[in-house]
């Protein structure tokens, strides 16, 4: 593995809480409170560098995280413009949260809190969501993380904030978080890179093997057995070999590798496991879930 150093890990840590309305920002807000970030609510852009210099000056608030989002109205259009300022003076070391969720989950949301949408002058919550999405589409694209909260609990989103920037972890170590998932159940929508495995030997038209998953022997050696797989596995880890440390320079702290097959039971599972044991051996920090190996898939 490829060592990389990171030259502002002694920086104060800045995260900047954004996305979608009603996608959780208050709820991460409070979790980041509870583990030590000094934070502040709807901060519009234009004040974060004289913000930022303030607490800089007080010596004790190494751990600051502002959210940032559609409510600051035309202040809004100055965060890129402040985020390369914050970068040029290197006072600070910052991570974008983005927080998204699906639509129909937002429109629930939004009619079970009966609160209107920032951009609702005409009442209609669906259309007023679609453009919040449209106009952050670029802020989302140079997110550090992107987290979906369409189907979390606030305890699993707690988990998470807490995985992501507790003092207890090593922000500075990069992490790989693996999923395995099938097509017919959608992509998971905070990957950061997608790999289809369809193409490999399927296990599912065979009748002993349709039951089983891909964290079985016998399912695993099928899947190997073709000299496809063996071809595709060769390319797939030199390929991530390579784009590993890549996103380490980049400054991730975190990258979500999802891998595909049509139910998300055998190919993908089996895939996912094989890329697991590669970068644990690499010395890589590892998480893996199967997202649809429950899924019947008959």
């Amino acid at each position: 593995m490829t060592v990389v150093s990171d030259t502002k890990t002694s920086l104060p840590k800045l995260v900047i809480v954004t996305g979608l309305s009603g996608a959780g920002k208050t709820q991460v807000l409070r979790h980041l409170e509870d583990i030590g970030f000094f934070c502040v609510d709807n901060l519009p852009p234009a004040l974060i560098p004289k913000f930022t210099d303030l607490c800089n000056q007080t010596n004790s608030i190494d751990r600051l995280s502002l959210v940032v989002d559609i409510r600051g109205g035309i202040f809004f259009d100055d965060l890129f413009e402040v985020l390369s300022e914050l970068k040029q003076k290197g006072a600070y070391q910052y991570e974008i949260l983005f927080l998204e969720a699906s639509d129909e989950c937002l429109v629930r949301r939004f009619k079970e809190s009966r609160r209107s949408h920032p951009l609702s002058e005409h009442g209609e919550i669906l259309k007023s969501i679609q453009e919040e999405r449209a106009c952050l589409q670029e802020l989302r694209g140079r997110a550090n993380k992107v987290i979906d909260t369409s189907e979390l609990t606030n305890a699993q989103l707690k988990a998470e904030v807490s995985e992501l920037f507790s003092s207890r972890v090593d922000l500075s170590q990069f992490r790989v978080s693996i999923i395995s998932f099938g097509y017919k159940y959608g992509i998971p929508l905070d990957s950061d890179l997608v790999f289809d495995v369809r193409f490999l030997p399927n296990p599912h038209y065979v009748p002993e093997l349709r039951l089983l998953t891909g964290n079985e022997a016998e399912v695993e050696k099928y899947i190997y057995s073709s000299t496809v797989t063996d071809k595709f596995m060769n390319k797939f880890l030199t390929l991530i070999d390579f784009l590993v440390p890549e996103y380490i320079k980049e400054g991730k702290s975190i990258l979500t590798i999802a891998v595909g097959c049509t139910g998300g039971r055998h190919r993908s599972v089996a895939i996912a496991n094989n890329l697991e044991r590669h970068l644990k051996d690499e010395k890589y920090r590892v998480s893996i879930r199967h997202r649809d190996i429950k899924h019947p898939d008959l």
